[in-house]
Formats: structure tokens, sequence, C-alpha cells
């Protein structure tokens, strides 16, 4: 591409349930708009080809020859494969089976590092350190509580940014009062080590909402975690609220342990489940123990905390990374 010119790419993120795609414009290795998202079931389709020509139908004019492509898994190998759908990739046969001539193939918290090195700085919430915008040059730490616990790092100096993505949500988990000890003895009778994901995940709110029932020695029914979420959301049920506080607390833990371990100047909580507990995020305790890192804590307290609110990350950042890479 001629340099400075600007070009029409698709943006696609997969994951196990859900393919979303959009149309976006890239120039000068910046996202300049992002089209409205079309979502498909991936079960509804046979291949990640199949869903593109579906997607390719809906729009009125061809699509694009080039390809941004954020994928939930490791985005290495000569045969990609999705734990959660059907679907196959082949990384060497992109261009040749979707038709486009440029393309790139990441990590779908990858791509979110993309967007938060990338986004206007209203794209972003407060949550707690000082209020003001992420630093332009040092280290941010992205944590994504969602189906598991996205990690990642970027760095930034000179307006040159590069996004590591990480296993941090691996780490092991460290209670840090007696409630924690019993959610982790009650994980450590089904798992031999517990990782934080265990917890800091939105599935992990089940096993804390049964570990408070246990303290209380409650008899209760099964619930899945979309269900104790929506009951602790809508306020409805004490236990799920006092679930989702827990949770919040753990993940401020969590996320102050990766900003030390990645000696971060700001932090990001990306991901739809962030968005949604918002309001409980700052008022459980969250900045407290964010902080609660004894010598260090008034290190701590003066880094920036931000939530991301853009709507689709995934794509925005998928988006991002090729105008980095062709663009750039």
């Amino acid at each position: 591409m001629v340099a400075g010119s600007t070009e029409q790419v698709v943006a696609v993120d997969i994951g196990g349930t859900h393919a979303r795609f959009a149309i976006a414009e890239v120039t000068g290795g910046k996202v300049l708009t992002l089209g409205q998202a079309t979502t498909l079931q991936t079960a509804d389709h046979a291949s990640f080809q199949t869903a593109w020509e579906d997607f390719g139908r809906s729009v009125a004019a061809p699509l694009p020859r080039a390809a941004a492509i954020a994928i939930a898994g490791p985005a290495q190998g000569d045969v990609i494969r999705f734990t959660n759908n059907p679907w196959i990739i082949r990384p060497a046969l992109i261009s040749e089976k979707l038709g486009v001539d440029r393309h790139v193939l990441i990590n779908d918290f990858a791509a979110v590092g993309h967007a938060v090195a990338t986004a206007d700085a209203s794209a972003f919430d407060h949550l707690c350190g000082p209020d003001q915008p992420l630093p332009d040059t040092g280290t941010i730490s992205i944590i994504g509580p969602g189906t598991g616990l996205g990690v990642a790092h970027l760095w930034r100096e000179g307006g040159v940014y590069r996004v590591q993505p990480t296993e941090g949500g691996h780490i092991d988990f460290a209670p840090l009062d007696s409630i924690e000890d019993a959610i982790l003895a009650r994980l450590r009778r089904r798992h031999r080590r517990v990782s934080v994901e265990r917890i800091v995940s939105g599935p992990g709110i089940v096993d804390i909402y049964e570990a408070l029932a246990g303290i209380e020695g409650r008899a209760i029914a099964p619930l899945d975690d979309r269900t104790i979420w929506t009951r602790a959301m809508a306020g409805e049920d004490s236990l799920a609220a006092a679930a989702a506080d827990r949770f919040c607390l753990s993940l401020g833990s969590v996320a102050g342990d990766i900003a030390l371990a990645q000696g971060a100047s700001g932090v990001v909580i990306a991901g739809g489940l962030g968005q949604r507990i918002r309001d409980t995020l700052v008022r459980s305790g969250f900045p407290e123990r964010f902080c609660a890192k004894g010598r260090f804590e008034a290190y701590m307290a003066a880094i920036p905390v931000k939530l991301i609110t853009l709507d689709q990350p995934g794509l925005y950042g998928a988006a991002a990374a090729f105008a980095q890479r062709h663009h750039g």
C-alpha cells in the first residue's frame, strides 16, 4: 500500500460460540472507523471459510482483500484447532481460502492489547488510582475476566508500541483472608493446583457462591454462573451479591499482582464482564485490594486503573494489529 493511504479490512473475532465480523478502515497504523459488527454462530457454519462467505453475502459490496483475524487460542502452528468449536484454520491457506492479499492472525487477547494501545482516551472509564489518562510511555497491564482470565501487557514509547500476550491467568491463587482460604480449600478438592483463573473468571463465581453458602451452612440449589451473575447484578439474591463482591476483591488482588510483576505504569480491565460489573468494582473494595501490596502500597496507589468500554475491542484490536503491520 502507498504510505498514508486508507485501506478497508475485514476484522474478525472468533471465539468458541460466536464469530464476529466488521469492515474497518485503517491508515497510518491506526483504525479510522469500525463498522457495525455482524455476529454469527459458529455451530451454524461448517468452517471459517463458509462463515466468511456468509458474512460476504450480507455486505452490499465485494469484501476487501485484507483480513485481520483474532482467535481464542494460540495463533501459531500449521493447523489451528478450536477448543469449543469444530473449525480448523490452516494459516498458510488463509489468503487462498478467503481471497485476500494481506492478513494478520493474532490471539484474541493480543487484539485487546492493540485496542488498548490505540483507542482514544474517551474509550476508558476511570476505576481507581489517579484520575488521569493512561501514560504514553511505559508498560500497561491488561487483565480481562471472561470465560477464562486473559492477561497481556503493552509497552509504548515515542509513538511506538508492542503487545505481548501472556498466560498470566494461570499464576497461583493467593488467598488473603479466611473466606478466600475456604474458597481455595473447596477448589483444592478438585484441582491439585488452583490458578487465579479458577476464581477470577466468569464461571469462577459458582465456586465463590457455593463456598459462601458452605460457610453459612446454607443448602442451595445448583446454579450456573450466568444465573448467579444475573441475580447479583439485579440485587435479588444477597448471597449472589456477596459472591460478586468477593469476585471483585480477588480481581483487585490479581490485577495488583500482575501490575507489580510487569512493572506497570497503568492498568486496564477488559472484557464484557468488566463492563457489566463496573459499579460493583468501584464500590466492592477492588481499589483497596489493588493497592494492598505491603511496602509498595504507595507505589500501587499512583497507578491509574481504567476500564476499556469499546463495544468490540477484539474487532477493533484486530484491525489495529493489521494497521500496525501494514500501515505503521
